[in-house]
């Protein structure tokens, strides 16, 4: 999956996905970002995992001291910095969010949101194990999901983004209990409470996890 978004879901055609997104969705789109910005502060330095064309970045930047991100697309990236504006506050970076190039606790907060840990297609227990080594003792590192409830707007949404010819069909009998599949090779799938207790588990951490606005489910550890 992280080859299809490189390749099919950057820059502007990743702009799009977000453009036409129902009302219901750009609810949960603004609540998602409204949780991580609770947990920011002036002073923090803040790494996003999977930045893309800057969406959270932009609402990041007036409230921390400098904002990171990374992706593994170059044109989400050239087009997060027209997008952004230059600034001495923001940090843009070609990298693999399951094999991080920065030095052990250098960030206040880590954010991986969006389903980012469905969606990137990594291992999610290396993903999960790079974002709390590169966060300091007592920082934040917040992985967002989808809620249960949240299913049918989902998968509305990505039903318009087929129609746009942004994914390909959906494969219906593929798709269901959390998973979507199109028959051009993309699927996300969803990951729930269990699932984040386990990868939290093998790192010995007890996460607080989070539902926001029936939409999203949260996974918030402080790392010691």
């Amino acid at each position: 999956m992280q080859n299809y978004y490189a390749k099919n879901l950057a820059a502007e055609r990743l702009r799009a996905c977000y453009d036409l997104a129902p009302p219901r969705v750009q609810a949960y789109l603004e609540a998602e970002i409204d949780c991580v910005l609770q947990k920011t502060f002036s002073s923090m330095i803040v790494l996003e995992l999977g930045c893309g064309y800057g969406r959270v970045l932009r609402r990041l930047l007036p409230r921390v001291r400098v904002a990171v991100g990374i992706d593994t697309s170059f044109p989400s990236l050239r087009m997060a910095l027209g997008f952004l504006g230059g600034t001495e506050s923001l940090r843009l970076a070609q990298m693999d969010a399951a094999h991080l190039g920065f030095r052990d606790r250098a960030f206040d907060l880590t954010i991986c949101v969006q389903n980012g840990i469905s969606a990137f297609g990594v291992d999610q227990q290396r993903l999960f194990a790079e974002a709390v080594r590169v966060t300091r003792s007592g920082g934040t590192v917040l992985f967002s999901s989808y809620s249960d409830g949240f299913w049918a707007d989902r998968l509305q949404w990505f039903e318009v983004q087929s129609a746009q010819g942004l994914i390909g069909a959906i494969d219906y009998q593929a798709t269901g209990n959390g998973v979507i599949v199109c028959k051009d090779g993309f699927r996300t799938t969803t990951v729930n409470a269990a699932r984040f207790r386990s990868l939290a588990g093998v790192l010995a951490l007890t996460p607080n996890i989070i539902k926001v606005d029936c939409s999203s489910l949260f996974c918030e550890v402080t790392v010691p």
